[in-house]
């Protein structure tokens, strides 16, 4: 097989803004939370993250805050399926965005869906009128780490406290056309 004929073809993501407790959100929200609690408690050599555990955690961030007018979530489909997400909260009085919970499953990743996820969000911040985006993450998500440096965000001092926050970025968003 020649590489073209082994190339993998550009996916096409649907993507939905969605209130952050819909039935995907809730998916998606406990399946990050779970994955990122179980490498935090396997870098730190702790037991498997339990049921209980998750669900105090995933209680941490009640539904709410990623939905109109100072927030929203998109999610991001193929074939129906909810594949992952990424969402967006005004802070700063409205000049600053918060890029929250970007996520996308396992048999999604490597896919596209993590850059049209956070192009969207990007586009819908300047919509909004923020003037950058930034967020917190842990140095141990290097996934994270190096997807946000590849979209162009930079590192900068942290703007919040936050237990879990190890490492912040922060990228002007451009205003949309008018």
């Amino acid at each position: 097989m020649t590489e073209a004929a082994t190339r993998r073809l550009p996916e096409t993501w649907h993507l939905t803004v969605e209130p952050d407790d819909s039935p995907a959100a809730t998916a998606l929200f406990r399946e990050y939370y779970t994955e990122v609690a179980q490498r935090y408690h396997t870098l730190r050599g702790q037991p498997r993250i339990t049921s209980e555990e998750i669900d105090e955690g995933v209680a941490e961030y009640p539904p709410g805050q990623l939905v109109a007018p100072g927030g929203a979530l998109f999610i991001a489909r193929q074939a129906g399926e909810a594949a992952g997400c990424a969402g967006l909260l005004l802070i700063d009085g409205g000049r600053t965005a918060e890029l929250k919970r970007v996520f996308v499953r396992e048999p999604w990743r490597g896919r596209g869906a993590a850059g049209v996820l956070l192009r969207a969000v990007e586009r819908h911040a300047a919509e909004l009128g923020a003037e950058r985006l930034r967020l917190d993450t842990r140095r141990d998500l290097t996934e994270a780490v190096a997807l946000y440096r590849a979209y162009g965000y930079r590192e900068i001092p942290a703007y919040k406290e936050d237990r879990y926050a190890e490492i912040f970025f922060e990228k002007a968003v451009a205003a949309p056309y008018r």
